[in-house]
């Protein structure tokens, strides 16, 4: 039975705190006990790992629909009739007014010249390409969804899994007790000798002990 199966007995808390995990499941545990924290490990992962899957597969889905409503958008945006000029309620088509000559040049012009100049329509722009879909944003729009789907299925499986390793574990009452226990001197151990190195004056982080 490795001691990966409790995530304060995982191989990272230091070779010290492993091979005394290993030392208290060796001496504080029957086989069956070993074999229950084995199970509810493997429920564990197995669990994370299926709302993983999950998780990216939704992300992806939800990237596809996203991606086809906004082409199927777009494309009836293209399709559509645009105005192309500005025009007022009067019927006026120009935006300009006589108050955007000054001066002399006003009082030059004659009529026809005034008539024109206020007739001078105004084109409106076509922002169709600005709005059709890149492939950058294809990418994004993937990658993104993947990665929430993924945080989302793996924190949700995780979870699930902790419900079901639980339950593993308090299926037989006896066993619980052993291993609530073995889990109780462990934790009196890592704080004893947190207590010596705090008591000699050691240099180091006590806390990731």
């Amino acid at each position: 039975m490795s001691s990966d199966s409790f995530a304060i007995l995982r191989k990272h808390a230091g070779p010290d705190l492993t091979a005394l995990a290993e030392e208290h499941m060796k001496h504080d545990l029957q086989q069956s006990d070993r074999e229950t924290l084995q199970k509810a490990a493997s429920k564990l992962s197995t669990y994370a790992a299926i709302g993983s899957v999950i998780g990216i597969g939704l992300g992806i889905w939800a990237a596809y629909r996203i991606r086809s409503t906004r082409a199927a958008m777009f494309n009836a945006f293209r399709a559509a009739e645009k105005p192309t000029h500005v025009q007022f309620a009067g019927g006026r088509t120009g935006t300009r007014t006589p108050l955007a000559v000054q001066g002399e040049v006003w009082r030059r012009w004659n009529l026809a010249d005034i008539l024109q100049f206020l007739d001078t329509a105004e084109v409106i722009p076509d922002i169709t390409p600005l709005l059709q879909p890149t492939a950058l944003g294809d990418y994004a729009t993937y990658f993104f969804f993947s990665l929430g789907g993924l945080f989302l299925g793996g924190e949700t499986g995780a979870l699930t899994g902790s419900i079901a390793a639980n339950r593993t574990i308090t299926r037989d009452p006896e066993s619980r007790k052993r291993i609530e226990t073995a889990f109780r001197r462990f934790r009196a151990d890592v704080l004893r000798r947190q207590a010596e190195t705090l008591e000699r004056g050691a240099e180091g982080n006590v806390l990731s002990m």
